[in-house]
């Protein structure tokens, strides 16, 4: 098991190319099961999870293409609408095959996401559009198995807000008979991308980037080439590494567009922050000072402030002048990293789903685990800055979401490097 050693000090200069985005790339990437023509997709990240899918994909019966960030797929020898928990455990997206598979052949057996109750995360809310648009759905064994002749149109309304039941049930809505109507729909950039994936493919749909979508089924799919979109939360850990050093980037590739939210803060925080456009490249170019003024933050659906990055300004809010208060209302038990900068030698009191912080002079080196994605982008963000070595430990989650960071960073002037834990 790899782990990263960080030695802080140093203040990031330069120009970093941002990958395609994870979040917007998986449900692309299943996007092609609606249809047996190819899907050309260009921009899709290198990542762990990335590769899990395209097996998933591959044992269904797809033919998978892959040279680098070039992605062909095949789906028309479909022949196993089966999603087995031996792919599904290590990948919670895996959930949006259900709804492309049951669109297009009519059934559908996939394992539940590997420690996901029903209903204690919104996979209920997949179901239960599914079921209002005429599938048989139900849990046998720890698996969704469905069954439908054909979808038909419906009004769907979700009970929260939820990414993975949007997209889910709006891939499935494309091939069903009538128009489907998905009320409080999720607002993220990446719904918008996988729309424009599935407009291209011949679907009908309207409103996404609104919470109500509408979508009016046709007879097939064909195929399409889809480029898929910068990953803002690789963008906003950038801006944050930056920040933290008082650094002088250029992030290519990418657009203040994404993160509005997330670049108010860090203005607020005192940073200079201007979108530009070279000839090759629409890009973000950050200065940050010598010391960052603290913010405080709540997380909330898209367009409020994402709980994605919640981690990465903790790290910032750690050193930064004054005291700041973090509310996350998206996930209970996202402060596991608090734990692990406070070994780092951060002020940070835990209430609930509450954090209090007063930033210190400076941080100390210290081994530290990361216990998910985001939290171990935050740990490798704070230990840029923190006298001596960090040694992020389990960085297995970092790799899932985060293309070659420690190479990206060392180009900024990081000194970073991967070792055997």
């Amino acid at each position: 098991m790899d782990k990263l050693v960080v030695t802080g000090g140093g203040r990031l200069t330069g120009e970093v190319v941002i990958s395609g985005a994870k979040n917007a790339a998986l449900p692309i990437l299943c996007a092609c099961l609606l249809s047996a023509e190819p899907l050309k997709l260009t921009n899709v990240p290198e990542l762990n999870d990335i590769g899990t899918m395209l097996k998933l994909l591959a044992q269904m019966g797809v033919k998978v293409e892959r040279e680098g960030e070039n992605v062909t797929l095949d789906a028309s020898g479909l022949n196993n609408p089966l999603a087995p928990y031996e792919l599904v455990k290590t990948m919670r997206a895996s959930i949006l095959v259900l709804g492309p598979l049951v669109a297009r052949c009519g059934e559908a057996r996939v394992s539940l996401p590997g420690g996901c109750a029903i209903g204690a995360r919104p996979v209920d809310q997949h179901i239960k559009g599914l079921q209002s648009m005429g599938a048989e759905v139900g849990v046998e064994h720890g698996y969704v198995v469905a069954k439908v002749g054909r979808l038909k149109g419906a009004r769907l309304f979700t009970d929260m807000v939820t990414v993975t039941g949007t997209e889910n049930l709006m891939m499935a809505a494309c091939l069903a008979d009538g128009e489907t109507v998905i009320e409080n729909a999720a607002r993220e950039p990446e719904v918008v991308d996988l729309a424009q994936c599935l407009i291209s493919m011949g679907a009908q749909i309207s409103g996404a980037g609104t919470d109500l979508i509408r979508i009016r089924g046709v007879e097939k799919l064909h195929g399409a080439s889809h480029r898929i979109m910068p990953d803002r939360i690789e963008t906003g850990t950038f801006l944050c590494a930056a920040a933290i050093t008082g650094g002088d980037i250029r992030l290519l590739g990418t657009s203040t567009g994404y993160l509005d939210a997330v670049v108010d803060k860090l203005l607020d925080a005192g940073c200079e922050i201007t979108g530009e456009k070279t000839a090759k490249h629409e890009c973000i170019h950050i200065i940050a000072p010598p010391r960052l003024k603290a913010v405080s933050i709540r997380t909330a659906p898209y367009p409020a402030f994402p709980t994605d990055m919640q981690a990465q300004f903790m790290a910032i809010n750690a050193v930064a002048d004054g005291t700041a208060i973090i509310r996350e209302t998206i996930f209970e038990n996202r402060f596991m990293h608090a734990v692990e900068m406070q070994r780092l030698g951060a002020d940070i009191k835990i209430d609930g789903n509450t954090a209090v912080m007063k930033g210190v002079e400076k941080l100390q080196g210290a081994t530290v685990m990361a216990t998910d994605l985001r939290a171990s982008a935050s740990l490798v963000v704070a230990g840029l800055v923190a006298e001596g070595e960090t040694h992020v430990e389990r960085i297995y989650h970092l790799d899932r979401g985060y293309a070659n960071i420690e190479a990206k960073l060392n180009a900024l002037g990081a000194n970073i490097r991967r070792e055997k834990a």
